[in-house]
């Protein structure tokens, strides 16, 4: 039998104590510890999109190599979460906590040293790895730290801290790219890395599952990983390759089937990457596809609501990020919420309310248009947010509260796995659908705004521009063709906004009633290792 103690003594795993004694009785400051780490990551997830178009400008990179920026860090990331988290369940979380830590911050500062592009894709994939180390770690060692009562709470704090990082992120990167420079963006987290190292290597405790000379499971890590970076890297590539594309399809295709190989082949080994009786759980289950959920929504509406005030209002990048603060802070405030919610009635009540409030969010949206005054944007921004922050404490303490404690890593994988494919899947699916419904409306918009047929018309090659919410204006036009094409690009690109948004609102109903009827809640049990 296995066990999560750090006492390695030749007493039965019956006869320990479930809580040992020493740095395991100090959980906050293991919470604290682990704060700095997500803090980092989660920072530099939101500040990189704002330096991307300075790193294409001084790297001379193309529109691809900026994708690739982005999207090596992604897909490394998701191909190797639960593999971060099974090597830390099996090998210590807390060294593969500080070891991810290090990682991330070496390669952080080598990304600003490079000096060119291709090095910034490497040294953004190996940071992708780090992270991966990284965060399911974070989980896992509160889940060992933390008792099943208190638990709920810690998971609401660390969702508070991903909130506030990813919160700051916006404003944060503006001020560095405007007044200092993008490679300030990544150097950033070297006074974070080294803090987070040193604060942690002197309180985290250490926590694995003993699980003596059993063999790694390295043909699961292989078929999880090509899966998963299969299923990734068609998401990502889909709205440029064509979502019906034989490409598109068949890595999908080759991803999923890989992935039901993995599902298939680890109910047959002994001791395996991803326990598939973790999925007899409903609660973990539909937490994790919840978790997909929020941030297919989250990081989706994120995308398009950056490009409509930065590129169709005009706001600088530090004046958006200060416009949607009130997302942010919601956010903030809504997660230690969700946490006592789901103490005190279990993620039944606090997961699908998270989902109505995106709902309603989604649907305001559709109130809005290329003029709408603030009055009329903030109030979805704060539903947006609370929402967000309820769904995230729920699932997270829905996905790795309900795995036993020697399995805590794999599940913070699993959670972190879940958010990582939703992200993808939200920005990658909405994108495309803004992208469609402009193409199909943007010639009509223009005439109906007061350009000639013949000239609009000719405007139907500017729809991937209009789609990013750019007007395709010159110096050169007269100031009346001018207005009106800037005023059909507009109302063309907040079609596809409201076809995006109504997809997010249904899919938001959809999630709260698989939560409210999936979810039941059980009598508390007592830790399980």
């Amino acid at each position: 039998m296995s066990s999560t103690a750090v006492d390695r003594s030749s007493l039965p795993v019956s006869s320990l104590p479930q809580r040992p004694a020493g740095r395991r009785g100090r959980p906050w400051l293991t919470l604290v510890a682990v704060a700095f780490g997500l803090f980092m990551v989660g920072l530099d997830g939101s500040v990189v999109s704002i330096a991307n178009p300075e790193i294409g400008r001084d790297l001379n990179a193309s529109t691809a190599d900026l994708q690739w920026v982005t999207n090596s860090y992604l897909l490394a990331l998701a191909a190797t979460l639960i593999l971060g988290g099974k090597l830390g369940d099996r090998f210590g979380r807390r060294t593969y906590y500080l070891v991810g830590v290090a990682g991330f911050t070496a390669s952080s500062v080598a990304i600003g040293l490079v000096g060119n592009i291709e090095g910034v894709i490497a040294f953004r994939a190996l940071q992708g790895f780090f992270g991966a180390l990284l965060m399911p770690n974070t989980l896992g060692l509160l889940r060992a730290a933390f008792p099943p009562k208190k638990f709920g709470m810690a998971v609401g704090i660390w969702a508070m801290v991903s909130s506030v990082s990813t919160a700051l992120g916006p404003i944060v990167g503006g001020l560095l790219v405007e007044h200092v420079n993008w490679e300030s963006v990544f150097y950033i987290n070297a006074p974070i890395g080294v803090v987070a190292l040193v604060f942690s290597g002197l309180v985290l405790p250490q926590s694995k599952n003993s699980t003596g000379h059993h063999r790694f499971d390295l043909p699961g890590v292989v078929l999880l990983a090509l899966g998963l970076l299969g299923v990734v890297f068609g998401v990502v590539k889909g709205e440029t390759w064509g979502w019906t594309s034989a490409g598109t399809l068949g890595t999908i295709g080759a991803g999923l089937v890989l992935l039901l190989v993995f599902g298939r082949y680890e109910t047959r080994v002994a001791h395996p990457l991803l326990p598939m009786r973790l999925f007899r759980n409903p609660a973990l289950t539909i937490g994790a596809v919840i978790t997909a959920v929020n941030f297919f929504v989250l990081l989706g509406v994120i995308f398009f609501v950056m490009l409509y005030l930065q590129n169709v209002r005009g706001f600088t990048p530090v004046e958006a990020g200060v416009r949607t603060l009130p997302l942010s802070l919601a956010s903030v405030v809504a997660s230690p919420i969700g946490a006592a919610l789901t103490e005190r009635f279990s993620a039944r009540l606090a997961m699908p309310l998270g989902m109505v409030l995106q709902a309603a969010a989604s649907f305001w949206m559709l109130a809005w248009d290329a003029h709408s005054p603030y009055a009329v944007m903030w109030p979805p921004f704060v539903a947006l947010g609370l929402g967000v922050g309820m769904v995230m404490a729920a699932s997270s303490d829905a996905i790795v509260g309900n795995a036993p404690v020697r399995d805590a890593g794999v599940a913070g994988g699993l959670q972190a796995t879940s958010l990582q494919v939703g992200g993808a899947l939200g920005t990658s699916v909405l994108v495309s659908l803004i992208s469609g419904k402009v193409g199909s409306t943007l010639t009509g918009e223009l005439t109906a705004a007061g350009v000639p047929d013949t000239v609009a018309t000719g405007f139907e090659k500017a729809k991937d521009a209009v789609a990013m919410g750019v007007s395709p204006v010159s110096p050169d036009m007269p100031a009346q063709l001018r207005a009106a094409v800037v005023e059909g690009s507009g109302n063309a690109f907040m079609n596809g906004v409201h076809a995006a948004v109504l997809t997010t609102g249904v899919l938001c109903v959809l999630g709260a009633v698989l939560a409210a009827i999936g979810v039941r809640r059980v009598p508390e049990a007592p830790d399980r290792h």
